[in-house]
């Protein structure tokens, strides 16, 4: 079998239905919509959930629990492998960071993750670190500093 003698099974492929195209097709006149109403209209119908003015379900039932989702703290993230760009013995700040753009935008802060290698000694000033990304920095004799 080769991809140029691969063809649909039989059936697979349908023509779309044409509607609104005289009596003999038998979906002509009202194209299969009925007589008048909110669904024969142009952009009728009703929302999901619409239960026809009862109070709908999501409604009736009671609200539970508690999201701590308008409390969370995001952090703009960049690797250890980023920090390779800059040369050795720089002091690396979240400034430097953005105009650089290396960061688009600062959020709450900026976390270094330990991702990839570094080959230089830096001092890096950010939020926060991973535990491997310290390492890594450490390791290569620079300096984490938490702002």
């Amino acid at each position: 079998m080769k991809l140029h003698s691969i063809e649909q099974p039989t059936g697979a492929i349908r023509e779309s239905k044409r509607v609104g195209r005289g009596v003999s097709s038998g979906h002509g006149k009202t194209s299969g919509k009925g007589h008048k109403g909110q669904n024969a209209r142009s952009g009728g119908g009703v929302r999901p959930g619409f239960e026809g003015g009862q109070l709908p379900l999501f409604r009736r039932l009671p609200k539970r629990g508690f999201s701590n989702a308008r409390f969370k703290v995001e952090y703009a993230t960049i690797n250890v492998s980023d920090l390779d760009k800059f040369e050795d013995g720089a002091v690396v700040t979240p400034e430097l960071l953005k105009e650089m753009g290396i960061v688009k935008k600062q959020l709450a802060g900026i976390k270094v993750l330990g991702n990839g290698e570094l080959t230089k000694k830096l001092t890096v000033k950010a939020s926060k670190f991973s535990a491997t990304a310290l390492e890594k920095i450490e390791k290569m004799g620079g300096k984490a500093e938490e702002v």
